[in-house]
């Protein structure tokens, strides 16, 4: 991964959002965090031969939350920043875009208590990330929001806003092909590295009984350990369980057949 001259390094759709694309300029600008992200990589997949948590995870996690974000905000669903403290959704989308790309920056650390260790990490980080978007109280506010939703992201911790609930579900939803949340031995054949492959595609969409509708496409039924061991413990502790469904599908003799819904 080149650090230098690093050009769209990490991207997402800012849907007229100034503040986003600010704050993705600052994310790409940044040396220290582009070099803890490759680091991070080299903690999960070099030394623990786990699967990657670094630049690649953090995009897609990003890109899935900020879907699902727009989706519950399009649907009548208000952000806690926007509830609580009278900001905009720009700033939700502020908010789950940077807890994205710090969630799992405590890896360039050690893999144990990385959520924790993240928000160590991150503190050192926010502030800069944020130059340039808001004002010396905005920030505070921004910044410890962003920290709640690091913290949150794993299965145990129930979040207390949406936006954090959001960050909880997108991370377990990078999981196709070859990139399970549930961490694997890299080399290893067994149930984690079996699912792990059969997952084809995910789909983030606007449902019709719920806001979200998530669907699941595999070419194996061991893929559904990814969907029972993972996403849907973090889906039941993320508070805003009632507002997802998931459909899981098997490709069979080329089609598309409903193997398991959760509502």
């Amino acid at each position: 991964m080149a650090i230098d001259g690093v050009v769209n390094y990490f991207g997402v759709p800012y849907n007229g959002n100034k503040k986003l694309s600010k704050l993705v300029s600052n994310i790409n600008k940044n040396k220290t965090l582009l070099t803890l992200l490759k680091m991070s990589n080299i903690n999960a997949i070099d030394r623990l031969g786990y699967n990657d948590h670094g630049p690649t995870h953090v995009r897609i996690v990003a890109n899935h939350a900020l879907k699902m974000l727009r989706i519950l905000i399009k649907r009548g669903v208000q952000p806690n920043i926007v509830k609580n403290y009278n900001m905009k959704n720009e700033d939700a989308e502020v908010i789950v875009t940077l807890a994205s790309v710090l969630h799992d920056i405590g890896h360039a650390i050690h893999r144990e208590n990385h959520e924790m260790l993240s928000i160590v990490v991150a503190l050192s980080l926010i502030d800069s990330l944020l130059n340039g978007i808001y004002n010396e109280e905005e920030k505070e506010i921004i910044k410890f929001e962003v920290l709640h939703a690091i913290y949150s992201h794993e299965p145990e911790t129930r979040p207390l806003t949406i936006e954090a609930g959001v960050i909880k579900i997108a991370d377990a939803l990078d999981m196709e092909k070859g990139r399970a949340r549930i961490p694997f031995k890299i080399g290893s054949i067994n149930i984690h590295s079996t699912s792990a492959m059969a997952i084809e595609k995910v789909e983030i969409l606007e449902g019709e009984k719920k806001p979200i509708k998530i669907v699941i496409i595999m070419s194996n039924p061991a893929g559904i350990f990814q969907v029972d061991e993972l996403l849907k413990k973090k889906i039941k502790t993320s508070g805003i369980d009632a507002m997802i469904e998931v459909e899981a599908r098997l490709i069979e003799n080329g089609k598309e057949v409903v193997f398991k819904k959760y509502e």
